[in-house]
């Protein structure tokens, strides 16, 4: 309590430090290990064939991101099949799937409680790749040439 003069109190209420948002882009430090721990389990898991569904046979599936929320119970899966093709397909096998890998998840993952998964497609090869046609574009490439009347 603060005292503002003899006869009143005026509380000051600070939120306790781990109710604080933290500001970094990626989270705090712990939503980033466990999100790297589970990417490596659910990796693992697709790369060693543990999904029996006809539509994920023959398709090799990077994760290259996984975001936990804060309280850790709920996992944005970033996923993006080798080559691009295929996309819906292979969301939908997951999804599909995501009760079989949420079990596997608890089994591999050292967790109080197995994160609700949920899956996304990962766009940022398609980012970089837009950026690469921007940066090949003669406007861009003439701009960057270095001058050559200035020697």
């Amino acid at each position: 309590m603060l005292r503002v003069s003899n006869h009143e109190a005026v509380e000051k209420t600070t939120m306790p430090h781990h109710h604080k948002k933290n500001s970094a882009a990626g989270g705090s430090q712990r939503q980033l290990r466990v999100g790297e721990t589970v990417r490596h389990a659910v990796a693992e898991i697709l790369a060693h064939g543990g999904i029996h569904d006809p539509d994920l046979e023959g398709h090799i599936v990077t994760v290259p991101e996984v975001r936990m929320s804060p309280d850790l119970k709920l996992a944005t899966v970033y996923v993006m099949p080798l080559g691009g093709r295929d996309t819906d397909i292979v969301l939908a096998a997951l999804e599909r799937n995501k009760k079989f890998l949420r079990g596997e998840l608890a089994r591999r993952v050292n967790l109080k409680f197995a994160p609700d998964i949920r899956f996304r497609l990962d766009e940022r090869f398609d980012e970089a790749e837009r950026i690469e046609k921007l940066l090949r574009t003669p406007a861009v490439l003439r701009d960057l040439a270095p001058d050559s009347d200035k020697s």
